[in-house]
């Protein structure tokens, strides 16, 4: 024991040499007294802090992706889809109002819309931003249609409740078939958008990045366009479900349009994308969108 005391003190037996420790200290604060050092510090700590600052922007409130323009979002669409089905079930409960219909509207848009940006942040949360919601996609054409027939079957709800808006008496068949057709739409939708994962996009892409992959499996094996097919039956559905007889037709007309013309300029980007397996894709599988082959 006296032998491992002696060697683990050898060379401190002098008090005017300092221990190990001592040194390194005294070489540390010799260090940081000096000027070049001082600048250096503050310079990586200036770089940190300016790359902190870029990777935050984009969720600072007003960016693309602000986490509060997000979560403001979502709150209003919850309470929205919430109030709805209140009263939706409460009408439906106490009354025999077809009142129940409009704030029905209501609760399938918010769930549309919140499924978008849920599907897109769960499967591409690389391109996720606020606008994911669709809130304002197409505007102001979209609110537009959206409040036209909202407007057209509260009017009819409160003022013409008995109304007879089917041929042949066929009005709760319309209606069960508008509630299954809203529902499949929306069903196919979300599952495409989950499928494609990355390769799907709110926005036709014009050129091809090294990640896009041609995808035909899954849903895509049995619809060339499903996230179209989806909303385009989703929107004739839902005006089942109102019975509304002018939407109904105006929905038909625009949706077909919109939706012919943008296939069209999409599977030109794709056959430039894909060439001759797009070609072949595309003549085995059907859009199932009336005259859209």
């Amino acid at each position: 024991m006296d032998e491992y005391d002696s060697d683990s003190q050898e060379g401190h037996n002098d008090p005017s040499q300092p221990w190990p420790f001592e040194q390194q200290t005294a070489s540390s604060s010799a260090s940081a007294r000096d000027p070049d050092v001082i600048r250096l510090h503050e310079h990586h700590r200036y770089e940190e802090q300016v790359r902190a600052d870029a990777y935050l922007r984009p969720y600072l409130p007003r960016q693309p992706r602000s986490l509060s323009g997000i979560a403001i979002r979502a709150f209003c669409l919850g309470i929205a889809a919430a109030s709805s089905l209140s009263i939706a079930a409460g009408i439906l409960i106490f009354t025999d109002s077809p009142a129940w219909r409009p704030p029905f509207f209501v609760l399938a848009l918010a769930t549309f819309h919140f499924l978008e940006f849920w599907t897109t942040a769960e499967a591409n949360t690389r391109i996720v931003t606020t606008d994911s919601f669709l809130l304002t996609a197409n505007w102001p054409h979209y609110a537009i249609a959206h409040s036209f027939a909202f407007t057209e079957s509260l009017l009819v709800s409160v003022f013409f409740p008995t109304r007879c808006w089917s041929p042949f008496g066929l009005g709760p068949v319309l209606l069960c078939l508008g509630l299954v057709i809203t529902a499949v739409g929306q069903f196919i939708r979300s599952m495409a958008m989950l499928h494609a994962g990355s390769n799907f996009n709110h926005e036709v892409q014009w050129y091809k990045s090294e990640s896009h992959e041609l995808v035909t499996t899954g849903i895509y094996k049995y619809f060339r366009h499903p996230s179209y097919f989806g909303f385009f039956w989703w929107g004739l559905g839902t005006q089942l479900v109102l019975g509304n007889v002018i939407s109904f037709f105006i929905y038909t007309g625009v949706l077909w349009w919109f939706f012919n013309r943008r296939i069209r300029y999409e599977e030109a980007m794709l056959v430039s994308f894909f060439k001759d397996d797009y070609v072949q894709y595309r003549a085995r599988v059907s859009t199932w969108i009336p005259f859209i082959r």
